[in-house]
């Protein structure tokens, strides 16, 4: 069943209110009818079985059937911290994020990130990415829409870091160590409703510099196994070990 979210303002007692594109695609898309059934999810998480009453002027009205008791999202709320990577490789990460349930994304200026995006295109990528992460929240049957931040500096990220649980940044030379400190280990430190901030750097990964600064705020460096990754694999990589952890092993 064909999933909607919907801001606050369109839902109405028991009647859904549903406009813009999420209307054109009911209508022209999906072909939907009279009295089909779709699911609409409210920005506080929760959805609803809803009912399609009238199709007016590129306007869809709906009305709720019963809401649902599912949920979809991740025990620990990880926010992948990216360094900015060349091309349509962020992308990659925040459908394929989003998909491994990600709570949200955070871009940054790494010093050896080959793009640097000017206000304008900044703003264009950003609604780019955020329908996204939304579409890939509807596949997916997400029960909230992660957040895709605008581009930020190294140092910002590190001051908006201090509310999270634990901070990792995925560090290359931890998988070259014959001791070193594994994601396990940190994933054991966890508990459900915990948040997590992982720092990833772009294709050159991390300037020396950069990994003092992080260790210093206490981002603690891991390896994503005995492999060096692609910094688009990387986030993947995580998000689906905990998955596993939480979700499949239920530890």
């Amino acid at each position: 069943m064909q999933r909607y979210f919907l801001q606050e303002d369109s839902w109405k007692a028991n009647n859904v209110s549903i406009e813009d594109e999420d209307a054109h695609h009911i209508i022209n898309v999906m072909r939907s009818k009279i009295n089909d059934e779709i699911i609409c999810c409210h920005p506080n998480g929760k959805a609803a079985r809803c009912r399609l009453l009238s199709f007016e002027n590129n306007r869809v009205i709906g009305s709720i059937i019963e809401w649902l008791d599912s949920n979809k999202e991740s025990p620990i709320k990880v926010t992948i911290a990216q360094g900015l990577p060349k091309g349509d490789k962020f992308e990659l990460v925040l459908q394929k994020g989003t998909e491994l349930g990600a709570w949200g994304f955070i871009p940054f200026q790494a010093e050896r990130s080959v793009v640097n995006w000017d206000k304008r295109k900044t703003e264009k990528k950003v609604k780019r990415y955020a329908r996204i992460v939304k579409e890939a929240s509807e596949q997916s049957e997400r029960n909230f829409i992660p957040f895709v931040q605008k581009p930020v500096s190294l140092s910002k990220l590190i001051a908006d870091s201090k509310t999270y649980t634990i901070k990792l940044v995925a560090y290359e030379n931890e998988a070259k160590q014959a001791t070193y400190q594994s994601l396990a280990t940190e994933l054991k430190k966890l508990k459900s409703g915990d948040s997590l901030l992982v720092c990833i750097g772009p294709e050159g990964g991390f300037s020396d510099k950069e990994i003092n600064t992080l260790k210093a705020n206490d981002f603690v460096p891991v390896r994503f196994g005995p492999r060096i990754l692609r910094t688009e694999t990387a986030a993947l990589y995580l998000l689906s070990s905990i998955s596993y952890h939480f979700e499949e092993l239920g530890c």
